[in-house]
């Protein structure tokens, strides 16, 4: 009896593959599609929204942008140069014409959110140097393979082992919050550059660079699509954020806790963060955005030192090998501010 039921599920997945391989796609690398940006708390500046079950209600309306997809492969499906959805609950996304024009209340929409923020985080690196033939080495230059509400838990993680991104599902859903999934996408970029994770430091300084790189990308985005600025950039995580910290503003973690080095360290990865996070932002402000994510990035490669010191040097000498001694000196006076340096 277990033979044939295998076989029957064997044949009944066969026959789903199939017909997924018969859909026509568009043959086109750009679409259309509905995504937060970053999401509605950040955007729309109202601290009472809340989950109610995913429904797409009234309130959450104008949180709504329509933007263009980019680097797809034509196929009809969420695939591309830069991502590729590969598990999901519910329907794949699919459009003949590349139209993703869902709502928060299906499945599909968040499965359109993790491609367009992975994609736009890709192509800002790449606008920045970082890129086969450019000027500085890629960055996890490869579509980056994510899994959707297949993880029952109000959690994600990136995992170098499978080199995938797992958006968890519970309050709101970890892929409608675009910070959430840019969070997760600065792990994947310290695996894609040989980041050693056996340092002292070394959970914490990811923690805080995702947190840090969910900012400085929505911000980056938000500006390129002609919005203004978030009031509260450093509120990480806003709208998920409305499922577990119940006082406004919601936040996952904040970029400018006033939290020093070494004298803040409690041991937890995520708590630690929050000193490099805040590191990270001082030298956004100094420096501005672009120049203080290339130098950023630069010093990142390879880096097997053992703690938040270790790596601040290596950013000031990348931001001297990128600017000159001017700008290295504002930098180290950034990590200088928080003990680091």
């Amino acid at each position: 009896m277990k033979r044939a039921l295998i076989a029957v599920v064997v044949l009944a997945l066969v026959g789903a593959s199939a017909a997924l391989a018969t859909k026509p796609g568009s043959g086109s690398d750009n679409g259309q599609a509905r995504v937060f940006v970053p999401n509605p708390v950040q955007d729309l500046g109202n601290q009472d929204l809340t989950d109610q079950k995913d429904a797409d209600y009234a309130a959450l309306q104008g949180a709504y942008r329509t933007v263009r997809l980019t680097n797809l492969d034509g196929s009809g499906f969420l695939r591309g140069d830069w991502a590729e959805i590969v598990g999901e609950t519910g329907n794949p996304a699919y459009s003949p014409t590349n139209t993703f024009l869902f709502n928060r209340s299906q499945d599909e929409f968040e499965q359109v959110m993790a491609y367009y923020w992975i994609t736009e985080a890709q192509r800002y690196i790449q606008s920045l140097g970082f890129r086969t033939g450019g000027p500085l080495p890629p960055v996890n230059e490869e579509p980056q393979r994510l899994r959707i509400n297949q993880w029952g838990v109000d959690n994600s993680f990136a995992t170098d082992k499978k080199d995938e991104i797992r958006l968890g599902k519970g309050g709101v859903d970890d892929a409608e919050d675009g910070e959430v999934i840019l969070h997760e996408y600065g792990h994947a970029i310290h695996f894609a550059q040989d980041f050693d994770f056996d340092g002292a430091d070394a959970g914490a300084i990811s923690e805080g660079f995702g947190d840090y790189w969910a900012v400085t990308v929505s911000e980056h985005v938000r500006a390129q699509l002609g919005l203004r600025a978030s009031s509260d950039p450093a509120c990480v995580a806003d709208w998920d954020a409305t499922s577990y910290d119940p006082t406004a503003p919601h936040c996952l973690r904040r970029l400018d806790s006033n939290l020093m080095y070494p004298d803040d360290l409690v041991g937890e990865v995520h708590a630690d963060g929050r000193i490099w996070s805040r590191a990270l932002w001082e030298v956004r402000t100094a420096i501005g955005s672009m120049h203080a994510d290339t130098a950023i990035l630069k010093g990142q490669f390879g880096f097997d030192g053992e703690t938040m010191t270790d790596l601040a040097g290596d950013i000031v000498t990348a931001a001297e090998d990128l600017y000159g001694s001017g700008v290295a000196a504002q930098v180290e006076a950034a990590f200088a501010s928080r003990g680091i340096l």
